[in-house]
């Protein structure tokens, strides 16, 4: 166990109820020992990445008090997504999902072991991420980059203008 950090997960889904999906997500999360103070961002709807066509996907970002390694809390994301129906062996990368769980930050964790990277590689790069991820956590830092609002000030604004005129809530 180790002293409690901040955390944020990005929520992401193009298939199905999606909104449905995340309240399931949260619910597991909100369940599970070792997490606490869940914040929620307003939803956002947002155009695809990676270059696959399909339909705009919705996204939102938790942040969250854990007293969870970065490995546990990644096992946990998976479990959660496995329960409510995603196989990932069968999906193309970036194709359409009911719910994808990606893994953000973990305090000022820098790590790239064992399938985790920390932070999220593209964090930095996706005005659909950090857009969501400062609703939930105006403060945060990105380890190596900085705060996370310098970061979405550095992308196109286009980008951002579009991701924000998504929002849901």
């Amino acid at each position: 166990m180790i002293a409690a950090v901040r955390a944020a997960i990005g929520l992401g889904g193009n298939v199905g109820d999606v909104a449905q999906a995340f309240r399931f997500a949260l619910e597991r999360l909100g369940e599970a020992p070792g997490v606490a103070g869940i914040a929620l961002s307003p939803l956002y709807a947002t155009a695809p990445w990676g270059g696959i066509e399909q339909d705009r996907f919705l996204n939102a970002v938790a942040a969250f008090d854990t007293t969870l390694s970065p490995h546990e809390l990644m096992q946990l994301l998976l479990r959660i997504e496995r329960e409510a129906g995603r196989d990932r062996d069968r999906e193309t990368r970036w194709g359409p999902r009911r719910l994808d769980l990606d893994l953000l930050l973990h305090g000022d964790t820098v790590t790239a072991s064992n399938g985790l990277q920390l932070p999220h590689p593209r964090l930095h790069e996706r005005a659909f991420a950090l857009a969501p991820l400062l609703d939930a956590w105006p403060d945060a830092v990105i380890p190596g980059i900085g705060p996370a609002w310098r970061a979405l000030d550095a992308l196109d604004p286009a980008d951002v203008a579009d991701v924000i005129a998504g929002r849901v809530g």
